[in-house]
């Protein structure tokens, strides 16, 4: 068992309180990526994890065993943890060959040179690199180090996994080719791995669930289609989704069993049974979140739909985005394909109400979810 509880984590830099009362579950093979901007904590946590860091508060358990408890100052060393890391840098031997640089730590452990053979060939073919087993290094290209860094990590068939941004030193080519092989390797062993990035492609194609950080907090913890379905914040919401998702203010009224809200694109009812229980009541401020791809775009009037104005396209080969304008917001649709307008050209607009988000201006909190 590898399931990981992390139980009212503290952690603090001097003054600076980098987590703060982090509690998350990460069940027995999962891929969990630790997702955020730059010092929103995801990075500690994975120290915090692998025993790299140690805590001022909370308690730690892998599987059955308690690996922290901060109340007795008890912190079970890294080497215990039945864990390997994968860094951003791959920390690779340059005088040794790629076999022997993942031979090390096997036989640290004192392991039978024949099951030492076994156990790196196997890893080395995983990863799809056991032709240059007898290479230095200096000899292999950025995605081939990562590879062999990788095949480091899984010959000891650890039960944890822990990838510190690994791939952030590969152009975007290999980029989306080892993810790929991180995606097909995880299906492959089963090992529970804790990911961390900026990068929410990353986080978006490769993981089974997602916990969203933001100034040592968690924001949201969800799977991918989830979380970009349904942000919980506005904070998730725009950092969630290329391109971005589009916020349109607007005003609310929550009345008996119907929420009817209005922004620059219309007026919309909506049945109460369809709110979070973060809705207030009354009348209140609200923000209209809408992705690009939910905009529908016609060159001629079409029933339900709503006149706009085109303010720039900009046609990429495989998608085109568009900025339209309508009264005084502007907002970005995305279509599939090459597509080509004029500027102020007059086009109309479908949306389907039941693909909004509605958020509490004041809380930034979700409280009509997509249906």
């Amino acid at each position: 068992m590898s399931k990981i509880v992390l139980q009212n984590i503290d952690k603090f830099y001097g003054n600076n309180h980098v987590l703060k009362n982090l509690s998350l579950t990460i069940e027995d093979g999962d891929f969990m990526t630790l997702l955020g901007p730059s010092g929103c904590g995801k990075t500690t946590t994975l120290r915090v994890i692998s025993g790299l860091e140690k805590p001022q508060n909370g308690k730690m358990f892998i599987g059955d065993k308690e690996v922290i408890n901060c109340d007795e100052a008890y912190y079970l060393e890294p080497g215990k943890r039945e864990l390997n890391l994968v860094f951003q840098s791959y920390a690779l031997w340059p005088h040794m060959t790629v076999y022997d640089n993942i031979a090390f730590g096997l036989k640290i452990k004192k392991i039978k040179p024949d099951q030492i053979k076994k156990m790196v060939m196997n890893a080395l073919t995983k990863m799809k690199i056991a032709e240059f087993k007898d290479r230095y290094p200096s000899e292999l290209s950025g995605g081939q180090q990562q590879r062999v860094a990788m095949a480091r990590a899984i010959a000891s068939e650890a039960k944890l996994l822990l990838l510190d941004e690994p791939l952030s030193n590969l152009d975007a080519k290999l980029r989306i080719d080892m993810r790929a092989e991180l995606k097909r390797l995880h299906k492959e062993l089963g090992t529970t791995i804790v990911y961390v990035t900026h990068d929410q492609i990353e986080a978006m194609t490769m993981s089974t669930k997602i916990a969203l950080f933001k100034e040592g907090e968690l924001t949201q913890v969800a799977a991918p289609l989830d979380l970009y379905m349904n942000p919980a914040t506005l904070m998730a919401a725009d950092f969630i989704g290329n391109p971005r998702i589009n916020f349109l203010e607007g005003k609310a009224t929550r009345s008996g069993s119907q929420l009817i809200t209005t922004c620059s694109i219309g007026t919309f009812t909506f049945d109460a049974s369809t709110l979070t229980d973060d809705a207030p009541t009354g009348d209140f401020d609200c923000v209209f979140g809408l992705r690009p791809e939910q905009i529908g775009i016609f060159t001629e009037p079409t029933d339900g739909a709503i006149e706009a104005l085109v303010y720039a396209d900009q046609p990429a080969g495989s998608e085109t985005l568009v900025t339209l304008q309508r009264g005084p917001d502007e907002f970005l649709a995305k279509q599939i394909g090459i597509q080509q307008y004029t500027i102020n050209q007059k086009v109309w607009l479908r949306i389907d109400p039941n693909k909004f988000n509605i958020y509490d201006k004041k809380t930034e909190k979700l409280v009509k979810p997509v249906n």
